[in-house]
Protein backbone atom coordinates (compact mmCIF):
# COMPACT_ATOMS: atom_id res chain seq x y z
CA UNK A 1 0.00 0.00 0.00
CA UNK A 2 1.29 3.49 -0.92
CA UNK A 3 2.59 5.64 1.93
CA UNK A 4 0.19 8.41 2.89
CA UNK A 5 2.91 10.66 4.29
CA UNK A 6 6.53 11.44 3.59
CA UNK A 7 9.04 12.16 6.31
CA UNK A 8 11.74 14.83 6.04
CA UNK A 9 14.19 12.07 5.25
CA UNK A 10 11.93 10.81 2.45
CA UNK A 11 11.64 14.28 0.94
CA UNK A 12 15.40 14.87 0.94
CA UNK A 13 15.99 11.52 -0.77
CA UNK A 14 13.37 12.19 -3.45
CA UNK A 15 14.13 15.83 -4.24
CA UNK A 16 17.82 16.18 -3.39
CA UNK A 17 17.28 19.28 -1.23
CA UNK A 18 18.73 19.39 2.28
CA UNK A 19 16.94 18.99 5.60
CA UNK A 20 18.08 22.52 6.43
CA UNK A 21 16.29 23.88 3.34
CA UNK A 22 13.09 22.04 4.22
CA UNK A 23 13.22 23.29 7.80
CA UNK A 24 13.82 26.84 6.54
CA UNK A 25 10.75 26.66 4.28
CA UNK A 26 8.78 25.63 7.35
CA UNK A 27 10.19 28.49 9.45
CA UNK A 28 9.21 31.17 6.93
CA UNK A 29 5.76 29.65 6.37
CA UNK A 30 6.43 28.73 2.75
CA UNK A 31 5.83 25.00 3.22
CA UNK A 32 4.50 23.54 6.45
CA UNK A 33 3.93 19.83 6.94
CA UNK A 34 0.28 18.86 7.16
CA UNK A 35 0.81 16.33 9.93
CA UNK A 36 3.20 15.31 12.68
CA UNK A 37 4.19 11.88 13.92
CA UNK A 38 3.54 10.96 17.59
CA UNK A 39 7.13 11.86 18.39
CA UNK A 40 6.82 15.28 16.74
CA UNK A 41 8.43 14.68 13.32
CA UNK A 42 7.04 16.49 10.29
CA UNK A 43 4.91 14.44 7.92
CA UNK A 44 4.13 15.66 4.39
CA UNK A 45 1.17 14.44 2.36
CA UNK A 46 0.93 14.38 -1.46
CA UNK A 47 -0.44 17.93 -1.62
CA UNK A 48 2.52 19.15 0.43
CA UNK A 49 4.89 17.30 -1.88
CA UNK A 50 3.26 18.77 -4.99
CA UNK A 51 3.50 22.24 -3.46
CA UNK A 52 7.19 21.67 -2.76
CA UNK A 53 7.82 20.70 -6.37
CA UNK A 54 6.08 23.90 -7.53
CA UNK A 55 8.26 25.90 -5.11
CA UNK A 56 11.44 24.26 -6.43
CA UNK A 57 10.35 24.83 -10.01
CA UNK A 58 9.59 28.52 -9.49
CA UNK A 59 12.82 28.96 -7.54
CA UNK A 60 14.74 27.63 -10.56
CA UNK A 61 13.12 30.35 -12.68
CA UNK A 62 14.92 32.91 -10.52
CA UNK A 63 11.93 33.99 -8.45
CA UNK A 64 12.63 35.05 -4.84
CA UNK A 65 11.04 32.94 -2.11
CA UNK A 66 8.91 35.84 -0.91
CA UNK A 67 7.40 36.18 -4.41
CA UNK A 68 6.82 32.43 -4.59
CA UNK A 69 5.01 32.54 -1.26
CA UNK A 70 2.74 35.30 -2.56
CA UNK A 71 2.10 33.52 -5.87
CA UNK A 72 1.05 30.29 -4.17
CA UNK A 73 -1.73 32.15 -2.37
CA UNK A 74 -3.26 33.39 -5.64
CA UNK A 75 -5.72 31.81 -8.05
CA UNK A 76 -4.39 29.95 -11.08
CA UNK A 77 -5.41 32.84 -13.35
CA UNK A 78 -3.60 35.37 -11.16
CA UNK A 79 -0.55 33.13 -10.97
CA UNK A 80 -0.39 32.85 -14.76
CA UNK A 81 -0.57 36.62 -15.15
CA UNK A 82 2.43 37.11 -12.84
CA UNK A 83 4.38 34.24 -14.40
CA UNK A 84 3.81 35.56 -17.92
CA UNK A 85 5.33 38.86 -16.82
CA UNK A 86 8.21 36.95 -15.23
CA UNK A 87 8.67 35.07 -18.50
CA UNK A 88 9.15 38.39 -20.31
CA UNK A 89 11.76 39.42 -17.74
CA UNK A 90 13.61 36.13 -18.23
CA UNK A 91 13.45 36.59 -22.01
CA UNK A 92 15.15 39.97 -21.71
CA UNK A 93 17.76 38.48 -19.38
CA UNK A 94 18.32 35.65 -21.86
CA UNK A 95 18.86 38.14 -24.68
CA UNK A 96 21.22 40.14 -22.48
CA UNK A 97 23.17 37.01 -21.55
CA UNK A 98 23.41 35.90 -25.18
CA UNK A 99 24.63 39.37 -26.12
CA UNK A 100 27.17 39.27 -23.29
CA UNK A 101 28.46 35.86 -24.40
CA UNK A 102 28.63 36.97 -28.03
CA UNK A 103 30.63 40.07 -27.08
CA UNK A 104 33.00 38.01 -24.96
CA UNK A 105 33.46 35.51 -27.78
CA UNK A 106 34.20 38.31 -30.26
CA UNK A 107 36.60 39.96 -27.81
CA UNK A 108 38.46 36.67 -27.24
CA UNK A 109 38.71 36.20 -31.00
CA UNK A 110 40.60 39.50 -31.26
CA UNK A 111 37.94 42.15 -31.90
CA UNK A 112 38.43 45.49 -30.22
CA UNK A 113 36.12 46.44 -27.37
CA UNK A 114 35.16 49.62 -29.25
CA UNK A 115 33.38 47.55 -31.92
CA UNK A 116 31.27 45.60 -29.45
CA UNK A 117 27.76 46.52 -28.26
CA UNK A 118 28.81 45.72 -24.70
CA UNK A 119 26.39 48.02 -22.90
CA UNK A 120 23.32 47.49 -25.06
CA UNK A 121 20.23 47.17 -22.88
CA UNK A 122 22.03 48.44 -19.77
CA UNK A 123 21.98 51.76 -17.96
CA UNK A 124 25.50 52.54 -19.19
CA UNK A 125 25.97 54.27 -22.53
CA UNK A 126 27.64 52.36 -25.37
CA UNK A 127 31.39 52.87 -25.72
CA UNK A 128 30.87 54.87 -28.91
CA UNK A 129 28.41 57.12 -27.10
CA UNK A 130 30.85 57.46 -24.20
CA UNK A 131 33.58 58.57 -26.60
CA UNK A 132 31.25 61.17 -28.10
CA UNK A 133 30.37 62.52 -24.66
CA UNK A 134 34.01 62.47 -23.62
CA UNK A 135 34.88 64.53 -26.72
CA UNK A 136 32.12 67.01 -25.89
CA UNK A 137 33.44 67.47 -22.37
CA UNK A 138 37.04 67.76 -23.56
CA UNK A 139 36.49 70.01 -26.60
CA UNK A 140 32.98 71.37 -26.20
CA UNK A 141 34.16 74.93 -25.53
CA UNK A 142 36.24 75.18 -28.71
CA UNK A 143 34.89 76.95 -31.79
CA UNK A 144 35.62 73.94 -34.00
CA UNK A 145 33.55 71.64 -31.82
CA UNK A 146 30.69 74.12 -31.72
CA UNK A 147 30.73 74.25 -35.54
CA UNK A 148 30.75 70.46 -35.64
CA UNK A 149 27.83 70.22 -33.19
CA UNK A 150 25.87 72.83 -35.14
CA UNK A 151 26.32 70.77 -38.31
CA UNK A 152 25.12 67.60 -36.56
CA UNK A 153 22.03 69.34 -35.18
CA UNK A 154 20.92 70.06 -38.73
CA UNK A 155 20.90 66.36 -39.63
CA UNK A 156 18.22 63.76 -39.04
CA UNK A 157 18.95 60.66 -36.93
CA UNK A 158 19.21 58.58 -40.11
CA UNK A 159 21.60 61.07 -41.72
CA UNK A 160 23.80 61.07 -38.62
CA UNK A 161 23.85 57.28 -38.58
CA UNK A 162 24.90 57.16 -42.24
CA UNK A 163 27.52 59.85 -41.67
CA UNK A 164 29.18 58.08 -38.73
CA UNK A 165 28.91 54.65 -40.36
CA UNK A 166 30.64 55.94 -43.49
CA UNK A 167 33.25 57.76 -41.41
CA UNK A 168 34.05 54.66 -39.32
CA UNK A 169 34.28 52.41 -42.37
CA UNK A 170 36.56 54.90 -44.13
CA UNK A 171 38.80 55.08 -41.07
CA UNK A 172 39.08 51.30 -40.89
CA UNK A 173 40.15 51.16 -44.54
CA UNK A 174 42.69 53.94 -43.99
CA UNK A 175 44.17 52.17 -40.95
CA UNK A 176 44.54 49.05 -43.09
CA UNK A 177 46.16 51.15 -45.83
CA UNK A 178 48.60 52.65 -43.35
CA UNK A 179 49.42 49.12 -42.16
CA UNK A 180 50.28 48.03 -45.72
CA UNK A 181 52.97 50.73 -45.87
CA UNK A 182 54.49 50.43 -42.39
CA UNK A 183 57.80 49.32 -43.86
CA UNK A 184 58.13 52.71 -45.53
CA UNK A 185 59.17 55.89 -43.76
CA UNK A 186 56.31 57.93 -42.24
CA UNK A 187 57.47 60.89 -44.36
CA UNK A 188 57.41 58.96 -47.66
CA UNK A 189 55.22 60.32 -50.46
CA UNK A 190 52.92 57.27 -50.32
CA UNK A 191 52.37 57.47 -46.56
CA UNK A 192 51.85 61.22 -46.71
CA UNK A 193 49.25 60.76 -49.44
CA UNK A 194 47.38 58.41 -47.06
CA UNK A 195 47.56 61.07 -44.35
CA UNK A 196 45.97 63.49 -46.82
CA UNK A 197 43.12 61.00 -47.41
CA UNK A 198 42.83 60.64 -43.63
CA UNK A 199 42.57 64.43 -43.22
CA UNK A 200 39.96 64.65 -46.00
CA UNK A 201 37.86 62.08 -44.15
CA UNK A 202 37.83 64.31 -41.08
CA UNK A 203 37.03 67.33 -43.22
CA UNK A 204 33.76 65.58 -44.03
CA UNK A 205 32.76 66.12 -40.40
CA UNK A 206 34.32 69.48 -39.61
CA UNK A 207 37.00 71.86 -40.84
CA UNK A 208 40.34 70.63 -39.51
CA UNK A 209 43.39 72.71 -38.69
CA UNK A 210 46.87 71.96 -37.40
CA UNK A 211 45.77 71.93 -33.75
CA UNK A 212 42.99 69.41 -34.33
CA UNK A 213 45.13 67.07 -36.44
CA UNK A 214 47.91 67.08 -33.85
CA UNK A 215 45.35 66.49 -31.10
CA UNK A 216 43.98 63.44 -32.92
CA UNK A 217 47.53 62.19 -33.54
CA UNK A 218 48.31 62.48 -29.82
CA UNK A 219 45.14 60.56 -29.03
CA UNK A 220 46.23 57.75 -31.34
CA UNK A 221 49.62 57.53 -29.64
CA UNK A 222 48.86 58.16 -25.97
CA UNK A 223 45.27 56.97 -25.39
CA UNK A 224 45.52 53.20 -24.94
CA UNK A 225 41.93 52.69 -26.01
CA UNK A 226 42.57 54.16 -29.47
CA UNK A 227 46.07 52.72 -29.58
CA UNK A 228 44.75 49.19 -29.05
CA UNK A 229 41.94 49.75 -31.53
CA UNK A 230 44.27 50.96 -34.29
CA UNK A 231 46.97 48.36 -33.68
CA UNK A 232 44.56 45.53 -34.47
CA UNK A 233 44.80 46.53 -38.14
CA UNK A 234 48.54 46.00 -38.45
CA UNK A 235 51.62 44.27 -37.10
CA UNK A 236 53.62 46.24 -34.57
CA UNK A 237 52.88 49.73 -33.28
CA UNK A 238 50.68 51.00 -36.10
CA UNK A 239 49.33 53.84 -33.95
CA UNK A 240 52.84 55.21 -33.41
CA UNK A 241 53.58 54.96 -37.14
CA UNK A 242 50.41 56.92 -37.98
CA UNK A 243 51.23 59.43 -35.25
CA UNK A 244 54.65 60.13 -36.79
CA UNK A 245 53.15 60.40 -40.26
CA UNK A 246 50.52 62.92 -39.11
CA UNK A 247 53.04 65.03 -37.19
CA UNK A 248 55.32 65.17 -40.24
CA UNK A 249 52.31 66.12 -42.36
CA UNK A 250 51.42 68.95 -39.97
CA UNK A 251 55.03 70.17 -39.79
CA UNK A 252 55.18 70.26 -43.59
CA UNK A 253 51.85 71.86 -44.41
CA UNK A 254 50.94 73.89 -41.32
CA UNK A 255 54.13 75.83 -40.64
Amino acid sequence: MRKQYYTVNDITKITGITRRTLHYYDEIGLLKATNQSPNGYRLYNMNDFEKLQIILFLKETDLPLKDISRILQLSKQEQNKILKNHYEILSRKKQSLENMMSNLERYLSGENMFDLDTFEGTKAFSLKEQYKLEAKIAYGETEKYKEYEKMLNQLTIEEKERLFTTFNENMKELFKLFAEHMKESPDSDMVQSIVKQWEDTFQGLFVCDDEILRCVANTYKFDNRFKNYINQYGDGDLSDFIYKAIIYYCDSLYK
